[in-house]
């Protein structure tokens, strides 16, 4: 890392489409900079970096990482491929942002933990809207009192796609299927309000060829606490949030990404009714992200909060998909942090 200038050099590691945000997000953030970028193909690679303003381009992931200038690699590949690529850039001392899922089993998304653990490297999903203003106050509230005791959690998240153009989302080898590619943030809003893993789940998958075109979700916390969501590849496009309690009640219909971008807005709600409209800062949340990333790998210090929460994210992917296929409710054994 350039120590006079605190920048964060940055390679990306392929050219997906989520890749043109975070890049822009990448050069808006004053401590980073978009040096690289990689593709299996020099010449795709090249047009790329040209398109989105990286000064150099590399045909070859391998190369990227053998690049002693940079810092932080972006993985924006398939799920099956972010195993690999992530350990490897932990080995050559790279801090990883990975795309969601994190991988295709837990078993896999600790093994990523463990090695960027091990050589003293940042590990963090892109989960964009948790490092938002709004996912931020709407937690402060959370934790406020004013709900009473947090009671429920119900969410969704559904579009429609286009089996041609999204061929990777219908491929379940590569990590395919709408619980995997959605229901990964239903998931993290559940632990994000409750704060925990659940104690068992129970999913309910349509499919297409063994992909999961449709999915819901019943998950059981302590007590009398539940969460359910469903998700979808072939519904109109949907994004709300609701967290309830004894005495009130949050309401976002835009949690992943606000419909109009100036006005982040949430609701809360009394026990007798009564509403109030909360607008946030403005703030990207791309931008806030890789803003957050790049605040710790400048600190020096990791936080294990990041690799835990994604890793606690694949267990239940993993249990849901377990119970969906098995018919059964499928019990989680508490997490342990490293």
């Amino acid at each position: 890392m350039n120590d006079e200038l605190q920048i964060v050099r940055w390679g990306i590691m392929g050219t997906a489409r989520i890749a043109t945000r975070v890049s822009r997000a990448i050069h808006a953030v004053a401590s980073a900079e978009a040096h690289v970028i990689a593709s299996r193909s020099g010449e795709q690679a090249a047009s790329w970096g040209a398109e989105h303003d990286i000064p150099e381009s590399t045909e070859g992931y391998q190369a990227l990482l053998e690049n002693d200038q940079l810092d932080a690699i972006y993985i924006p590949l398939p799920p099956s491929m972010h195993h690999e690529w992530t350990i490897k850039a932990a080995e050559h001392g790279k801090h990883v942002l990975c795309e969601k899922p994190i991988a295709m089993n837990a078993s896999q998304a600790e093994e990523m933990a463990a090695a960027c653990r091990e050589n003293n490297v940042q590990l963090m999903d892109s989960t964009m809207w948790v490092h938002s203003p709004r996912a931020r106050e709407m937690k402060q509230f959370l934790g406020s009192g004013q709900l009473g005791e947090l009671s429920r959690v119900t969410s969704a998240f559904t579009i429609m796609l286009n089996p041609i153009e999204d061929e990777l989302r219908y491929d379940r080898q590569r990590g395919g299927g709408s619980l995997m590619d959605l229901g990964w943030y239903n998931i993290r809003a559940t632990l994000w309000a409750f704060g925990s893993l659940p104690e068992r789940v129970l999913g309910s998958g349509q499919y297409v060829n063994d992909v999961d075109m449709r999915f819901s979700a019943t998950l059981w916390y302590p007590g009398d606490a539940m969460a359910s969501f469903d998700c979808a590849f072939n519904l109109t496009r949907r994004k709300w949030l609701e967290i309830t309690g004894t005495e009130g009640t949050v309401v976002c219909d835009d949690f992943l990404a606000p419909w109009d971008p100036a006005r982040p807005r949430y609701w809360t709600h009394d026990a007798e009714g009564d509403s109030k409209e909360h607008v946030s800062e403005p703030l990207i949340q791309e931008e806030c992200m890789v803003d957050h990333f790049c605040q710790i790998v400048r600190s020096g210090e990791l936080d294990a909060h990041w690799p835990q929460i994604t890793i606690d994210n694949q267990r239940v992917v993993d249990a849901l998909d377990q119970s969906s296929r098995s018919g059964k409710v499928v019990e989680m054994v508490p997490s342990s942090s490293p």
